[in-house]
């Protein structure tokens, strides 16, 4: 089994920061691209940022020089940093793992796993 559990959000003013974390547990052996979507209900998701594992990055012009995506391999972490915080930027933030794991018979099998998600509110 592999799991994904997202970290860090809450309730923050407009201009203020948080630092978002994604970590992943399991049977993993390595872990491609990692990537952030948020989500507002009624809303198609939106891809926030993702890095790929030699540290390739993209981000969505809404959080262009705002936002900064980094990981820590070793501990199959990905991290969202947010500064500048707008109120649009409420949504629930998730992240997905494009990863190669070990099966139960010892095989490796490709997936990709999503976490559950952290709330992100960004109101006066």
């Amino acid at each position: 089994q592999v799991h994904l559990v997202e970290s860090g959000g809450g309730l923050v003013q407009p201009g203020g920061s948080l630092r978002l974390s994604c970590r992943a547990s399991g049977r993993i052996r390595s872990i491609n691209t990692m990537t952030w979507y948020r989500q507002v209900p009624e809303n198609e998701r939106e891809l926030v940022a993702a890095i790929s594992s030699g540290g390739d990055t993209n981000y969505a012009d809404s959080v262009k020089g705002r936002f900064t995506i980094s990981r820590d391999n070793a501990q199959n972490t990905a991290y969202l940093q947010m500064n500048s915080l707008k109120p649009e930027d409420t949504a629930l933030y998730y992240c997905t793992a494009d990863l190669l794991r070990t099966t139960e018979w010892g095989t490796g099998a490709r997936g990709t796993y999503r976490g559950q998600g952290t709330l992100v509110t960004v109101s006066s």
